[in-house]
Parts: C-alpha cells; sequence; structure tokens
C-alpha cells in the first residue's frame, strides 16, 4: 500500500497545471470510438437487410416475370394447349381411358413419324412400366370426320401376319378395341395384315378393322369396316440382347425368338355419333363433345393364339397421367397464383393454378417488422414504399377453341419470411459482434485508459513544471514506479525520465552543432559571392558565361536557405532562339569525346536532307544533352555505341539518344525527371558521389523554357530519350 501511495503524494508536491478537453480527447476518442464502431455495426446490419430486401425484390420481379414467360411458353406449346383444353377430366384417372381433344384438327395417322411427332409434341401419351404407351385423342375440328385415334407402341416379338381371307383371326397379332359412350359398348377386332417394308420400318402391315362378335373366328359375311383405318410398324432393333450369341443380321430380324422390338401402331376409329352429329340440323353442333371426359376406351394388342395374354393393354395397372395443367404449378414461385379464364366465360368456370405454399420459418417477428419497415427504391416500385404492392400481369393465349385471359398474380410475403428467417439466423452474428466490441471496450477501459489517465496527468505535471523560469520541483520529482510492468505501458513509464532527460541533452548538442553549421555555411557563401559580384560585372547579359554565373549565385542562395534547389534551376533563364538541331547532333557526335563520352554516333534520318531549324537555346540544349549522354554512359556496356538519330515533321522535330545496357523500371520511368529521383541501382562511377536525381530534372526544365518535352521509354535491350522540339520555317 504504501508503494502505491507514494507516487501519488509525490504528484501532489508538483504544481498541477489545468487539463483542458484535448488532455481527454484519447479517452473521449477511443470510448467514441467503440461507440460508432457498434453504431456502424448495427447501421451496417440495417443497411445490408435493406439491399438484400432490394435485391430480393428485384430478383422477385425478374423471377416473376421468368414464370409468367415460362408457362405461357408452356400454354402456348401443344402440351401445354392440350392440358388446357382437357383441364376438366385430366385429374379424374388414368385408366380406363378417355379421349382427349387435340390441339390440331387431325392426325396423319397413315406415316409413322408424323403420328409419333405428333402425340409427342402435345404430350397426350399415357406411359405404362413396360415401355409401352398409348394416347386416345380426338380433333379440334368436327369436320375432319369425328375419329377417335389411338396412336402408340408396344413390345412384341416377331410379327405373325393374316392371311387374306383367313377367319380365324386368332391366328395372327391383332389389336382388340372397345369404345364405351353414352351407355353403349362398340368393340372392333383388327388382325395384322404384312405389307412389304417402306421407310425406316422393317415390318409393316395394314391393321383391318371388323365388328368384334366376341368369338376367335370372324363370320364369313364380316366384312371389314369402312372407315377403320389402322397400321403397325415395327423396326429392326431389338430391345435387348439375352446373351452374347444373339446377334441381329442386317435385314432386320433378330436370330433368337427372344429378340422384342417396339412396335408402333396408329389407329383411326369411326365414331357414327360424332359423324350423325354433324349432319343434324335441328341442333347445334358442340364440339368438343360434353361427355368427352365419360367415353372410355381399351386397346389391347394380342399374340397369336386364343388364350393368349395381351402384349398390350390399355387398362394395365401402373399407367401415369399424361400432361395436365398442374404441372406448370412447378414453374411457378412459392405464393404465385395464375388463374385462366376463357374469354367470355365467368369467374366461377375459371382454372386457378397456385405455386407451392410459402414455408414458414423460425423468425423474429421483431426482424419480420423490421424489414417491413424498411423502405424500397427499387425502379418499379416508385416513391419509396415500405410494401410495395404485389405484382400482377395479363396476358392472352389464343387456342383452337377459343381465346383465354391468363391473369398472372405475385406474392411479396414469402420474400420477406424468407428474409426475415435469413436475417434471424445472422442475428446471433451480430449479437455475438456487439458483445465482442462491449468486452474489447472493457479490456480497453481497464487496462490500459486509465493508466494512460495516470500517465498523463503526470506527465502533464513534469511539463509544467520544466519550462524555463517555473521555481517548482523538476523532473527529477516525478516517480513513475507504480506504473512499471512487462506490457507497452509499464516499459513507456519505466523509462519515461531517462528518455526525457536524454532528449533534453541531445537537443542542447542539436542546436549548438546546428548554429555552428549555419556560422559556416555563411561566410563560405559570402566569400563566394563577392567574386560572383565581381564575374557578373565582367560579364555582361550578353555574354554566354554570364547564365553559368547566374546559376552559381542561385546556388550560393540555396546555401544560405532563401531557395529551394527546385526554385534556384526554375529561376534560370534560358533565352529563345534558332539552332539547326541537326548540325547542332553532329558537333556533339564529333565532341562528345572531349567530355570523356566515347563512341557517339550520330545517323540523320533519310528525310532530313538540310539543315532542321526548331526553337532552343544552344547552351541550354548542351547542358540538357550533357545531363542525357552522361546517363547513357554511366548505364551502357563498355565499347557499346550511344546512338543519336533525328526525325522531323512539317511542325516538330525530335531528337532520339539510345543507349544499350539495362532498361528503366516501369514505376520510375515517369518519376526519373523530378527532383531527387534517381534509379537505386544505377552504379556509381570511381570517384563521384552518391547520386542526387538533379540532371534529369534540369533536363525537363530546360526543355519546358525552350517549348519542347522530354520523354524516356525502354526498347529492345536498352533506353531510348526522345526531345521534341518546335520545329521553325
Amino acid at each position: 500500500m504504501k508503494r502505491l501511495l507514494r507516487p501519488a503524494l509525490e504528484i501532489s508536491r508538483l504544481e498541477m497545471p489545468r487539463l483542458g478537453l484535448p488532455a481527454f480527447r484519447l479517452r473521449i476518442l477511443v470510448r467514441g470510438v467503440f461507440v460508432l464502431l457498434a453504431l456502424a455495426t448495427v447501421a451496417l446490419s440495417v443497411v445490408v437487410l435493406k439491399d438484400e430486401k432490394e435485391r430480393a425484390w428485384q430478383a422477385y420481379q425478374h423471377g416473376f416475370v421468368r414464370s409468367q414467360a415460362e408457362v405461357m411458353a408452356r400454354l402456348r406449346h401443344p402440351s401445354g394447349q392440350l392440358a388446357l383444353l382437357n383441364a376438366s377430366h385430366l385429374g379424374q384417372g388414368v385408366t380406363p381411358l378417355a379421349p382427349l381433344l387435340l390441339p390440331y384438327a387431325a392426325i396423319d395417322f397413315d406415316d409413322p413419324q408424323k403420328s409419333q411427332q405428333a402425340v409427342e409434341m402435345a404430350g397426350c401419351s399415357v406411359q405404362y412400366p413396360d415401355g409401352a404407351s398409348v394416347c386416345a385423342a380426338i380433333g379440334n375440328n368436327p369436320y375432319a370426320g369425328g375419329f377417335i385415334y389411338l396412336v402408340g407402341s408396344f413390345y412384341a416379338g416377331e410379327l405373325t401376319p393374316r392371311e387374306r381371307g383367313a377367319l380365324v383371326a386368332a391366328e395372327a397379332h391383332r389389336a382388340r378395341i372397345s369404345l364405351d359412350m353414352r351407355g353403349t359398348t362398340y368393340r372392333w377386332i383388327a388382325p395384322y395384315e404384312a405389307m412389304p417394308p417402306q421407310g425406316g420400318a422393317a415390318v409393316r402391315g395394314r391393321l383391318t378393322g371388323f365388328v368384334d362378335n366376341g368369338t376367335p373366328q370372324l363370320d364369313a359375311r364380316a366384312r371389314p369396316v369402312r372407315d377403320f383405318r389402322g397400321w403397325l410398324w415395327q423396326n429392326g432393333q431389338c430391345r435387348d440382347l439375352p446373351h452374347p450369341s444373339a446377334q441381329q443380321p442386317s435385314g432386320g430380324a433378330a436370330i433368337t425368338p427372344d429378340c422384342l422390338r417396339r412396335t408402333h401402331y396408329s389407329i383411326r376409329l369411326p365414331v357414327e355419333l360424332f359423324r350423325e352429329a354433324l349432319f343434324r340440323k335441328d341442333e347445334r353442333l358442340v364440339w368438343p363433345p360434353e361427355d368427352l371426359g365419360q367415353m372410355r376406351v381399351r386397346v389391347e394388342m394380342l399374340a397369336p393364339g386364343e388364350d393368349a395374354k395381351p402384349l398390350f393393354d390399355s387398362d394395365a395397372p401402373g399407367a401415369q397421367l399424361a400432361a395436365s395443367l398442374n404441372d406448370l404449378s412447378r414453374s411457378l414461385l412459392p405464393g404465385e397464383r395464375v388463374q385462366i379464364r376463357k374469354l367470355g366465360s365467368d369467374e366461377a368456370s375459371a382454372i386457378t393454378l397456385k405455386g407451392i405454399e410459402v414455408q414458414a420459418e423460425p423468425s423474429a417477428p421483431w426482424l419480420l417488422r423490421l424489414i417491413r419497415w424498411l423502405p424500397l427504391e427499387a425502379a418499379g416500385v416508385g416513391p419509396a414504399a415500405a410494401t410495395p404492392a404485389a405484382p400482377t400481369a395479363l396476358d392472352i393465349l389464343d387456342t383452337p377453341t377459343g381465346n383465354y385471359v391468363v391473369n398472372f398474380t405475385g406474392h411479396l410475403r414469402g420474400v420477406e419470411q424468407g428474409l426475415a428467417a435469413v436475417a434471424t439466423r445472422l442475428s446471433w452474428y451480430l449479437g455475438a459482434m456487439l458483445a465482442a466490441i462491449a468486452l474489447a471496450w472493457l479490456v480497453v477501459e481497464v487496462g490500459l485508459i486509465r493508466r494512460v489517465t495516470a500517465l498523463t496527468r503526470r506527465a502533464a505535471a513534469v511539463s509544467y513544471n520544466v519550462q524555463p523560469g517555473h521555481t517548482g520541483p523538476r523532473l527529477g520529482d516525478l516517480d513513475v514506479s507504480d506504473l512499471r510492468g512487462s506490457d507497452e505501458l509499464g516499459i513507456l513509464a519505466g523509462g519515461l525520465a531517462d528518455l526525457l532527460q536524454r532528449v533534453k541533452d541531445d537537443l542542447q548538442r542539436e542546436q549548438l552543432r546546428a548554429q555552428q553549421e549555419r556560422d559556416m555555411w555563411h561566410a563560405v557563401g559570402h566569400e563566394i559571392m563577392s567574386p560572383l559580384q565581381s564575374l557578373m560585372a565582367l560579364n555582361g547579359p550578353q555574354d554566354p558565361g554570364h547564365r553559368y554565373v547566374q546559376r552559381m549565385q542561385q546556388a550560393i542562395h540555396v546555401l544560405y536557405g532563401t531557395a529551394s534547389p527546385a526554385e534556384a534551376l526554375q529561376a534560370a533563364n534560358v533565352p529563345e532562339g534558332r539552332l539547326d538541331l541537326d548540325a547542332f547532333l553532329r558537333n556533339v557526335a564529333d565532341n562528345a569525346h572531349f567530355a570523356g563520352i566515347l563512341d557517339v554516333v550520330y545517323a540523320p534520318g533519310s528525310s532530313n536532307a538540310g539543315p532542321v531549324i526548331v526553337r532552343a537555346d544552344e547552351f541550354a540544349l548542351e547542358d540538357v544533352v550533357t545531363h542525357i549522354l552522361r546517363n547513357a554512359d554511366r548505364y551502357r556496356p563498355i565499347g557499346s555505341p550511344i546512338r543519336l538519330t533525328l526525325t522531323a515533321s512539317e511542325s516538330t522535330a525530335s531528337a532520339t539518344l539510345h543507349n544499350q545496357g539495362s532498361t528503366i523500371a516501369e514505376d520510375l520511368l515517369e518519376r526519373i525527371f523530378e527532383l531527387g529521383v534517381s534509379d537505386p541501382d544505377s552504379p556509381t562511377p570511381l570517384g563521384e558521389g552518391e547520386h542526387r536525381g538533379q540532371g534529369l530534372f534540369v533536363a525537363k526544365t530546360y526543355m519546358a523554357k525552350m517549348g519542347g518535352t522530354i520523354n524516356a521509354r525502354n526498347t529492345e535491350g536498352g533506353v531510348a530519350f526522345v526531345l521534341t522540339f518546335q520545329r521553325l520555317g
């Protein structure tokens, strides 16, 4: 306790100055920084949340437009129109089959490729687990004949045809079809009759339709149904090969009986009731028939034999439903709603599709309220609003049976709830950051600020009492032993007294040395200025040596401290003059060896015949070229030449000084002409001092005074300095 109280007693002996607000600015700054850091963290979170709301809104707008375009594209596709035209009964069940209304007037059932392409585009095929398929449909144009089309495929082995005139239909592959409509059942049996192959099919034949009497044998007087038409095609590719020895010849027929090949069929069923309605005058034709969804069609493909198991049965289990409007719901964003209504019909008959329900994730209620409060400034919202109206859109769909109005309605609540759920998860990180800021402030306050405050008070007392003329205790009265420690402040407090004493002693010695140097330079400068004044009198302004004496005077001003080196060089006077640049460069190349610079070669341009008169002063240009030549001589390999070239145009002339050797660093190319900037890797010739970066500055200054420019560029294997002058007539 005594050790802790003694420093306080020692400080109390010192006169304490009145500390103003600046003395507490460190504490204010640190505490303010922590407060601002906490506020900035919260503000950053709010700004990011607002920005995310903007992004979410824009993303939702783009998604809404994209889903609208996707839904309309699917509705305009034949499969979408099929689902729309048959929306009333597509969801009633898969089997038994009910004929669908096609988006086409009819199907070209005589062509296997066209019939398959038509049902694939419309998406009306019902798929079965064994790979078979069938599409039962009618055309959207009743005047195409009023038929039911059956198009599909199944797998079968080698087909057995019926011989023409044979009465036993069970001896051949055959199709058995039944139609239940309006309380009556119609049955047909259609044996397969082979025909010569055509197109890509390996096997091709006709399905000749007869009225099915329920017996294996046809009636001797039976005649084919006139409007019943059917075709059967089989390709030559086996479904799979049961063992490696099973091969497939080029003709398409498999060697083994296990070879199953896809067989396509296309059948047109004549429906008398449809045809009677076409020619009935007393009633208005209604198409499609209102009871289309109550009609039932069954298709069976039978192998030869009375008790043969069907190769395909449309009533088989496991059938998958054809395309429906419910598939469009997958294209909608959560909460979106699409209403499809036929133009002119009432709202009760409209079809409504909804996107998946918005999954309500756990979120903090206050965050949801904050998100709803944040204004939106996105394009298309209008003035800043917290909760904009849900987007809506309207489109018209043309179908063969009429026009439909498609209304799209968005759902923004899901966007806010999703954003609130994400913000709730991230709010824990925000709380952790604020807690870390509070803990850091507590550590700094207790471990640093309080000790800095004590050290500040004692240092202020010492500073106040060591001022000149003060009669109070001096620096030796300060005791900071209680603040010693192994950390930074402890080391600072322990060495404070010694440091201040050493600083005071060093300052006195430095002031004495600086005063002595100043007196010496003033004496030397005075001795130099006297003969210079005499030289100025002897060498008038017209004398070439006058400018050199003037530069020496400027240097003396720098020594006196009345001007900087840059100011001295800028003050140099460079008279305007006319100079033959070609003759000047020749003279430089011929006399450079007198200055100790060897191998200077001048190569005038081929287009420079005769003198090239430029605006320049000969003596100033000598200084410029001398500085550049010495620079080039310092960097070039021994024995390599320095090349001078001259190029001229109507308005300018350029002299290029090129040397081989190392290039200039890219970051120094523009800075080497500044005062005091030099290449740190530059070689220092024997007998010369350190480079001060003044020569190129002098060259740039003189060139500017003569109305020219100087620049440097790296070339392949060296450096080139280009001097550009204004050409005179």
